[in-house]
């Protein structure tokens, strides 16, 4: 399994629940949505897989390395294999596309003229070819979505976790963006997104998974 959860609780510094008992398995290559209400613990669980919140118990194997047993060394490399995309881009404002989608590659020491040509080809990918030198400021939110997905994939992560990836942008914006997600899927990366848009995740038929209040329920019946 790439993913594997075994009653994993996570409690608020108040002893409020955040997640309860969530066990979860997904193989490599799968393509999940993960639905809810807000406050339902969907960026609490993406938080969990992407090593960026610990539970209080239970246990957690990713990749293949059992979290636990792993040194902050070995958390930190590992951690580099994942990709996360947010409601909100991050982009740096004054950095141009090319250059916030260059950062993680920057941070790792890349050679310049291959990063900036690798870099060059994902953005083409996502349709921005001719918005390289473009600064978030003069891009629209679907773009600059789609350069927080480059930035997100220029390390080829393994597993990509995206956090209400579509929640600024109008419908059919979202849809152009969940279809990048679907192809790089086919690609081999596995890809879950957390959402509340139903309507959206209902025209891309694919595995869906509710939370609410912090428990996974259990599929409809018959589904």
């Amino acid at each position: 399994m790439l993913v594997s959860l075994h009653n994993v609780h996570v409690r608020s510094r108040t002893k409020r629940p955040i997640l309860a008992g969530i066990t979860l398995e997904l193989e490599p290559g799968a393509f999940v949505f993960l639905t809810g209400p807000s406050g339902a613990g969907k960026s609490s669980l993406l938080r969990v897989m992407g090593l960026a919140l610990r539970p209080t118990t239970g246990s957690i194997t990713l990749l293949g390395h059992d979290v636990a047993t792993m040194n902050r060394r070995s958390l930190s490399a590992l951690r580099r294999r994942l990709g996360f995309v947010l409601q909100d881009s991050r982009l740096i404002p004054h950095l141009t596309a090319i250059e916030n989608a260059s950062l993680p590659l920057w941070l790792a020491g890349g050679e310049p003229e291959a990063v900036r040509r690798h870099v060059t080809e994902l953005l083409t990918w996502v349709g921005l070819g001719d918005r390289l030198k473009a600064r978030p400021a003069e891009l629209s939110g679907g773009e600059q979505q789609r350069v927080a997905l480059a930035r997100a994939i220029v390390n080829k992560p393994a597993l990509l976790l995206a956090d209400e990836p579509t929640g600024n942008v109008d419908d059919q914006t979202a849809l152009k963006l969940l279809y990048l997600f679907t192809e790089l899927n086919k690609m081999g990366t596995t890809v879950v997104i957390a959402t509340h848009q139903h309507h959206l995740v209902a025209r891309m038929g694919k595995t869906t998974l509710a939370i609410q209040g912090g428990v996974l329920q259990p599929p409809p019946e018959g589904s």
